[in-house]
C-alpha cells in the first residue's frame, strides 16, 4: 500500500477541467469530472504531450498535440495516434484537498 500526497485544493479545478499537479519531480494531470476528481500520468503516451492541458469531453482527454484521446477514468487509449495507455492512480478527497496514492 502507497502513501497518500497532497496534489491540489477541491477548489483550485473547477468542473469539467484538469491541471497539472507534482508530486515527488513526477507530472500528473488531474481531472475534475463533475466532482469526481481522477489522476493520470501526464504525459501522453505518443509524442509526450501533457494532457492536463488537453481538452476535456466527459471523461476523455484529448491530447493538445495530435489529438490522441484517452479514457480519464481507465487511462485507455480510445483513439490514434497513441497506443499504449496512461496510468491511472487512486485518489480521495480528505477536507479541502485532493490526494494521490503513490
Amino acid at each position: 500500500m502507497g502513501q497518500w500526497h497532497n496534489l491540489i485544493k477541491v477548489n483550485d479545478l473547477q468542473p469539467g477541467h484538469g491541471v497539472q499537479a507534482t508530486v515527488e519531480g513526477k507530472a500528473f494531470a488531474v481531472f475534475n469530472i463533475e466532482g469526481v476528481f481522477y489522476a493520470i500520468d501526464d504525459t501522453c503516451t505518443h509524442a509526450g504531450a501533457s494532457l492536463a492541458e488537453g481538452p476535456v469531453a466527459g471523461t476523455v482527454v484529448t491530447c493538445p498535440w495530435h489529438g490522441a484521446t484517452f479514457d480519464i477514468a481507465t487511462g485507455a487509449v480510445l483513439s490514434d495516434p497513441a497506443y499504449e495507455p496512461v496510468k491511472v492512480y487512486n485518489v480521495k478527497v480528505h477536507g479541502d484537498g485532493v490526494f494521490i496514492e503513490l
